[in-house]
């Protein structure tokens, strides 16, 4: 099924990213998602400086990579799908402003899951764990 929505429209990829990226997680894991790329909106940088060249940035949210199975899953759920209802209200919160960052101003995020945590990992950038997903502010000013 070709995808239906711009690659432009920040509810549209905010939402797409938090329920590719932590679908089973529930709604408090989508929305430290969305915290994470709210934070690196707020703090400009390389990785982007608006919502959707956040989260569209090449390898910063794995489930956009060309060869995740989530990206064919992602571009093709629709508003039937509960869990993306959910991640819709709340990427509207993102784009009203309105969400709040319950991620203690997190701006990365990996799954505890994986074998071996990335190379940026470091114990005083850590801020929290919500579900399966750590979270650490490592970008600018990542120590603050």
């Amino acid at each position: 099924m070709p995808q239906t929505f711009p690659l432009t429209d920040p509810l549209q990829v905010a939402a797409r990213t938090a329920w590719g990226e932590a679908r089973g997680e529930g709604a408090a894991g989508m929305q430290a998602v969305l915290c994470a790329g709210m934070n690196r909106v707020a703090r400009p940088a390389w990785w982007g400086r608006d919502i959707c060249s956040v989260f569209l940035h090449p390898w910063q949210f794995s489930c956009w990579n060309t060869n995740d199975p989530n990206r064919a899953l992602l571009l093709t759920v629709t508003a039937t799908d509960p869990q993306f209802q959910t991640a819709l209200a709340l990427a509207q919160r993102l784009v009203a402003g309105t969400l709040i960052d319950i991620t203690r101003g997190a701006d990365s995020y990996y799954d505890t899951r994986l074998s071996h945590a990335p190379a940026w990992v470091a114990p005083r950038l850590y801020r929290c764990t919500i579900g399966h997903h750590a979270f650490y502010r490592v970008g600018p000013s990542g120590e603050g």
